[in-house]
């Protein structure tokens, strides 16, 4: 009878620290996220910037540095500094000339949109650009260098109308794409004063394309019904799980046939030197072969295109940055690895690779 009481005793002793530890962790995950539920209503994102004049400045002198001699190196420290003071006093005299003209050099705002299915990028772009076109001036241009193998309708046709609102601001709009701006990435892209691409860059595929799965033969064939009610005849036509009806495939693709003339009449009215209909096959071309078509003005890519102007414009590029929390990077990295492994068989089955 002792032992049985005492085996109680410290059955009970165990238990209540078990529970004291069940509880202890239930608290800490309760306070855990109510401060993370906060911490997230309370983060606001930032613009980083960057001026990549300075950049390509410390690339230029760096290897200078190390091919020069010591001797090279001096007398082009005494150029340099000979230069500048010739600037500055020539500056000095002009000064009055400028302060009336108001002389700055132009500017050149680079911002960068890597779509996913979702157009996900859509949300900093949008900051990105309200954020320039409130500083912007008529002189200055903004290249985003683009990268979308597209997705959803809806989701580019907001990012594309977000690009339109730097054209209709009066401000020179390049897009650059230097891997892939296809389908609603190429619906983008369009909206620019000029498209540049590189020589094997991956343009068009102005088409629609949409599959689903279906198990009625599957679930029928194990005595399992799905019933699906609607109100409207073409509330739903096609479904995964229940069986579909020639009416329904009709309407469906009917529906796609309608996108893709709301695509074209885009694609034309922004860029009414292409002929639409030879284009607007669902195809892509190479970056070489689309400037034949007309859906790009220049072959070259973004990296050439801003070297090209360092000395003449002040280079500025803008991201927006949102801190997220840990439970949002696992999100975010289970989707983008889902989103990688859609591109990758969509690449395999539209465009051919070299081995």
């Amino acid at each position: 009878m002792e032992a049985l009481l005492e085996y109680l005793a410290e059955y009970g002793l165990f238990l209540a620290k078990a529970l004291t530890v069940i509880a202890t962790l239930v608290i800490l995950i309760v306070v855990v996220t109510a401060v993370g539920s906060k911490a997230r209503k309370a983060r606001k994102g930032h613009l980083e910037i960057d001026k990549l004049n300075d950049h390509y400045k410390e690339l230029r002198e760096g290897l200078e540095q190390s091919l020069l001699t010591a001797e090279q190196l001096k007398q082009q420290a005494k150029d340099n500094k000979k230069k500048a003071k010739a600037e500055k006093a020539a500056k000095k005299k002009s000064r009055q000339k400028e302060e009336q003209e108001d002389i700055t050099k132009p500017r050149l705002f680079v911002l960068d949109f890597h779509g996913d299915i979702k157009a996900s990028a859509t949300s900093s772009l949008r900051e990105e650009i309200t954020a320039v076109l409130g500083i912007a001036r008529s002189e200055d241009e903004v290249l985003i260098r683009l990268e979308s193998g597209g997705g959803m309708v809806h989701s580019y046709g907001l990012a594309a109308s977000q690009l339109q609102r730097i054209r209709d601001k009066g401000i020179k709009l390049t897009i650059a794409v230097d891997k892939v701006a296809a389908s609603g990435g190429y619906m983008m892209a369009c909206t620019a004063d000029k498209i540049l691409a590189a020589p094997f860059a991956v343009i068009g595929s102005i088409g629609v394309m949409a599959q689903l799965p279906n198990f009625h033969r599957l679930l029928k064939k194990n005595d399992v019904d799905i019933e699906l009610h609607t109100a409207g005849e073409y509330k739903r036509t096609l479904t995964v799980l229940g069986e579909n009806t020639e009416k329904g495939r009709e309407k469906f693709k009917q529906d796609m046939e309608d996108t893709h003339e709301l695509f074209k009449d885009f694609v034309k009215s922004a860029r009414d030197q292409v002929t639409i209909e030879e284009v607007a096959t669902g195809e892509i071309w190479y970056g070489q072969k689309a400037i034949d078509k007309n859906l790009v003005d220049e072959i070259k890519t973004s990296d050439q295109y801003i070297y090209d102007q360092v000395d003449s414009t002040d280079i500025i590029h803008i991201a927006y940055s949102m801190k997220k929390g840990l439970p949002e990077k696992f999100g975010l990295a289970a989707h983008h690895a889902l989103d990688n492994t859609l591109l990758k068989w969509w690449e395999r089955l539209s465009t051919e690779r070299f081995h």
